[in-house]
């Protein structure tokens, strides 16, 4: 697939965006930009556990919506006019992680069109085992 981006971009600058942000504080790191993808880890951990002490689904939801909305603010050609904002999301959860691990969210296109953007996000566990598919639709609206 042909690099999908146009704005610039830097994995210090995606990172920068989660400042004070619950993606942050989630632990939600970006490591990786390819020419159609995006990738970042979140650990297993207390912010991000359920009481059993296995990966929230929640907090697969957050890495996913975080992916998904960072890479559709990518594709808008100008912010100044436009903006990125989630219009629903599903997530089946399909391995647990257990505390202490850590995950790999994936995400890529399925249609990146003027107005609605959908993206597949797969998290993975440390030993590439999928732990979660998740589904973004993004609709791209006029800033306000």
């Amino acid at each position: 697939m042909a690099k999908i981006w146009r704005q610039p971009h830097t994995l210090e600058g995606l990172n920068a965006l989660n400042s004070n942000t619950m993606g942050e504080k989630i632990g939600i790191v970006f490591t990786e930009i390819g020419d159609d993808y995006l990738t970042a880890t979140m650990p297993a951990n207390e912010n991000t556990v359920q009481p059993y002490r296995i990966l929230h689904g929640g907090a697969n939801v957050a890495l996913s919506e975080t992916l998904g909305s960072v890479a559709s603010t990518l594709c808008i050609a100008d912010l100044k006019v436009q903006t990125a904002v989630g219009l629903e999301i599903n997530a089946n959860h399909l391995k647990s992680v257990r505390e202490g691990g850590q995950v790999t969210g994936v995400c890529r296109p399925v249609r990146i069109g003027r107005q609605v953007h959908v993206w597949q996000i797969e998290i993975r566990d440390e030993k590439g085992d999928l732990s979660c598919i998740s589904r973004l639709t993004v609709a791209i609206v006029a800033r306000q």
